[in-house]
């Protein structure tokens, strides 16, 4: 068995229409998203061949090409569960606490958000990390889909920010893009993400 899989999705594929298009979902879903899981696997077999060979001439491709499929691969999953029909509006409980404690408000949080999603040059990713050395929310700019961003820190929220994500509604018009990504992010998954991140859980228990 392949050690990674294409992880099935809680939602059909319309279900957040008119948000994000059963279109993109499905192309980003079944070909995007699996296409990083193939990297992934075909990366760790080559590093496998490698080792059995005593063959290290393509060492640093498989390191990068490892990282990049691996972080698209987590990325997505996070994604997904980030999002849900019927969602939207504005955190509750210690989550909301903890934007008004770290970010100001909610609003501020939202447009420190928005900017920093929408200033990425190229591809990458918007997201509301946990920072367990400062314990602290942080937002950060993750370029491509695996630099830019501080080793250790939990991504709790995460808007892709590639055009495969959002070309086929929106265009260019990625501002209206994010817009409606406010309406379909589910704050309970974010909450529960948080709460695991502050019990000591490691980025790696937290993709589903």
């Amino acid at each position: 068995m392949s050690p990674y899989v294409l992880p099935d999705l809680a939602y059909d594929y319309a279900a957040l229409e008119p948000h994000i298009s059963a279109r993109i979902m499905e192309l980003h879903h079944s070909k995007h998203h699996k296409a990083y899981v193939d990297g992934a696997n075909n990366a760790l077999a080559g590093l496998d061949e490698a080792r059995e060979t005593g063959n290290f001439a393509n060492i640093n491709r498989l390191e990068k090409d490892l990282a990049f499929h691996l972080g698209g691969h987590i990325n997505h999953s996070i994604f997904w569960t980030n999002l849900a029909p019927n969602s939207g509006g504005a955190p509750e409980g210690e989550l909301s606490a903890a934007i008004d404690e770290f970010f100001g408000s909610f609003d501020k949080f939202q447009a420190h958000f928005t900017a920093a999603s929408m200033g990425i040059q190229g591809s990458g990713w918007g997201v509301l990390s946990f920072d367990p050395v400062g314990k602290r929310l942080i937002i950060q700019q993750l370029f491509d889909q695996q630099g830019n961003t501080a080793q250790g820190t939990i991504p709790l929220l995460q808007l892709d920010m590639w055009e495969h994500a959002f070309y086929l509604d929106y265009q260019n018009v990625k501002a209206d893009y994010v817009k409606a990504f406010w309406n379909i992010v589910d704050w309970g998954n974010v909450a529960k993400r948080f709460e695991a991140a502050r019990a000591g859980a490691s980025a790696t228990l937290l993709i589903s």
